[in-house]
């Protein structure tokens, strides 16, 4: 979950307490908030960044601290495209214009994602190998800074899910147009990513299953998209939906997603599934009923950041709590 927080991409003391808190807490896996493969790739000024060197020793100083408190250290590195260049949610989250800390946001196709917004400038090819390049750095950096799980996002309405959609990509030349032209940029930067990724350490995609609007991007095509990233050696696909059409009318409710991680699962790649699960009985009923191999936890875990702990209160799980905290079981 972005906390809006980061100065020129650099972790800060917020971001120290933060997730070390959901270490101390009981979490497994935590993985950090989309960080950005370039400044023009983040969604605000204020994302975390992992485009130069200088970041990596802010990065260093989470994965040993959620380490050193027994969670596994995990980031998720993206680039916004079209949904770039925006104020933070808390102030109200409207485009910035270049006069105002903005800039000017790139896309497969120059079709802004809220029609009032200004619109992105096309990728040229030249364009496009640069970002591959930048997720292959990126990657590169997160090696170096210690993290033991590499995330891609490609959901929500950011770059690569812009590229998937043919709602967001009129492209007609080979990133464009069929299902393996539109799939074709995500494919280069997972071959660019694991040419420097260690293989023994686990490798996730982030993807939104649907764009919960007639002709855009399917389950159907995730489904498809996955057996191929299977084949390619990724390990684990984050399954959530929607971000790319501004007015789309998503189903929401708790567990909402769950079906697109089972249709996923077909495929033999292992999922993990997300979207307002709340208590423990739904985490214990998706894993015990092979919906899901993994149940990633967001706004759940900003709420109550000692969830795990909690939980196993109304269990018969064993779980170590901190030394500290033993006085409150």
């Amino acid at each position: 979950m972005c906390q809006y927080s980061a100065i020129d991409g650099l972790a800060n003391d917020w971001h120290f307490l933060h997730y070390g808190t959901r270490a101390v807490g009981g979490a497994g896996l935590i993985i950090l908030e989309a960080s950005g493969v370039a400044p023009e790739g983040r969604i605000t000024p204020f994302d975390l960044g992992i485009w130069n060197d200088e970041q990596i020793v802010g990065l260093q100083i989470l994965t040993e601290l959620i380490h050193e408190h027994g969670a596994v250290a995990g980031i998720q590195i993206g680039h916004a495209g079209r949904k770039a260049s925006h104020d933070s949610p808390a102030n109200g989250g409207a485009q910035l214009p270049a006069d105002d800390g903005g800039w000017m946001t790139v896309a497969p196709s120059a079709i802004p994602f809220d029609p009032t917004e200004t619109a992105p400038v096309e990728l040229d090819q030249a364009g496009i190998k640069a970002i591959i390049s930048q997720f292959k750095s990126a990657t590169h950096r997160a090696k170096q800074a210690g993290f033991k799980v590499l995330e891609l996002h490609g959901a929500h309405g950011y770059l690569i899910h812009q590229f998937l959609s043919p709602l967001s990509n009129h492209r007609t030349d080979e990133y464009g147009g069929s299902f393996e032209n539109r799939i074709r940029f995500l494919l280069e930067i997972v071959d660019a990513v694991k040419s420097v990724w260690p293989a023994d350490l686990p490798l996730l995609v982030r993807l939104s299953a649907t764009d919960w609007a007639e002709g855009g991007w399917n389950v159907e095509e995730t489904v498809t998209l996955c057996g191929i990233l299977r084949q390619m050696g990724v390990d684990m696909i984050d399954c959530s939906s929607g971000g790319n059409i501004f007015n789309a009318k998503m189903a929401v409710g708790p567990g909402y997603q769950i079906a697109f991680s089972e249709a996923i699962r077909t495929t033999g790649v292992l999922t993990a599934t997300v979207g307002l699960i709340t208590i423990i009985e739904q985490v214990h009923s998706i894993l015990q009923e092979e919906k899901a191999d993994m149940v990633f936890l967001g706004r759940e875990l900003l709420r109550n950041p000692y969830f795990p702990l909690l939980s196993t209160l109304k269990t018969d799980t064993e779980i170590d709590w901190p030394t500290q905290y033993l006085r409150a079981k």
